[in-house]
């Protein structure tokens, strides 16, 4: 399983460089964190339990999210084999 596409650009350059000016300072640590683990990651299973992962629901099924702080979360669909439209929003 690995990363596949971006809905938000910085995310991108976060995973590829450690930094974006396009992604808050203060979320880039947590950001950084939570890509490298989804690139790592075999199974949509081992997602549960790390940094508050949910599916969201209503119009949004099929979309999962992982939280960075406060409101602010790591999106992204699963196809039961890679991630895509990995974005960062506040879609609370």
């Amino acid at each position: 399983m690995s990363i596949v596409s971006f809905k938000h650009k910085g995310l991108a350059e976060v995973l590829a460089q450690g930094e974006s000016r396009k992604v808050g300072s203060r979320y880039v640590k947590n950001v950084a964190a939570i890509l490298d683990y989804l690139d790592q990651v075999t199974s949509i299973e081992d997602c549960k339990d790390v940094k508050d992962f949910h599916e969201l629901k209503g119009k949004r099924k099929g979309t999962y999210s992982m939280h960075v702080t406060g409101n602010y979360c790591i999106t992204f669909k699963w196809d039961g084999h890679d991630m895509y439209d990995v974005n960062f929003e506040d879609y609370h």
